[in-house]
């Protein structure tokens, strides 16, 4: 884990090409002093994994829009875990039904987003989830 600031990687996995929503996670993480990596868009898991190994970061934040989640989301935590990355807390947000929510929590994801959240509310659990990695 890193000293000093968060750090997170946001990224846009699968084929999705909206990424206002992650651009707006991401503005609002750093502005919560946060450090942000974004990966832009049309991210493999094995990208996002790497990516998160090389900037050896605290969180990832997926921004999953396809409807691809149940097949994404999956690939990227055990990629994670072979990397020995398994403390580092995985989010979602998107486009995301709500029978699918407590199969991603119960996979490993740390929260599930829809639109309207509050990047407030993502940046304190962000927050939170980071704290209780270290403590």
């Amino acid at each position: 884990m890193s000293e000093g600031k968060i750090r997170v990687l946001v990224a846009k996995p699968g084929l999705d090409g909206h990424d206002r929503g992650a651009k707006v996670i991401a503005r609002a993480l750093r502005d919560a002093g946060m450090e942000v990596i974004y990966t832009g868009l049309r991210q493999t898991p094995e990208m996002i994994a790497e990516a998160a190994l090389q900037e050896d970061v605290d969180a990832v934040g997926l921004s999953i829009l396809s409807g691809a989640h149940m097949a994404l989301v999956p690939r990227v935590l055990d990629l994670l875990k072979k990397q020995g990355q398994g403390k580092v807390s995985l989010f979602v947000g998107g486009i995301i039904p709500e029978e699918d929510v407590s199969a991603l929590k119960e996979m490993g994801v740390a929260a599930v987003y829809g639109p309207g959240t509050s990047t407030q509310v993502v940046a304190e659990a962000i927050r939170a989830a980071v704290e209780k990695q270290t403590a």
